[in-house]
């Protein structure tokens, strides 16, 4: 680990690497993007899973039933660089097959990367809805 200060375009492009990997359902190139030891809290689970290969059983368990993203738009990126690190933020529009039907959503994601060696690697992913703009 480094204590030195991710530029902010080396943050956006390594979140655009996950976002990409993952608009591709190419699990593989996605989860290179994360550290083993990252944390995942999503609104569609009931818990935090606790590290990278719990999140990869899962989304394998998600590709075995027919899901595929059919779609992934991010927007309103936000980068906060720190010695060591960055967070990542920005809206994001996703829309995935889920083997039985389709469905979409608007939502709010934060990344949080550590510099590790030469790489960014994500070592924490909080994704939550996005609130109605009417209410």
């Amino acid at each position: 680990m480094s204590s030195r200060t991710p530029h902010e375009n080396d943050v956006l492009s390594a979140a655009s690497a996950i976002v990409d990997a993952f608009k591709s359902t190419d699990g593989e190139r996605y989860f290179r993007g994360f550290a083993p030891d990252a944390t995942f809290i999503f609104h569609t689970e009931p818990a935090r899973l606790s590290d990278r290969a719990e999140y990869e059983r899962l989304w394998a368990s998600w590709v075995d039933s027919g899901w595929k993203v059919l779609d992934c738009e991010s927007s309103d990126a936000s980068v906060q660089s720190f010695p060591g690190g960055a967070v990542f933020s920005h809206s994001v529009f996703t829309r995935v097959n889920t083997g039985e039907s389709e469905e979409s959503y608007r939502e709010r994601e934060t990344i949080v990367f550590r510099v590790d060696n030469d790489q960014l690697l994500a070592v924490h992913e909080h994704l939550s809805p996005m609130p109605d703009p009417a209410h």
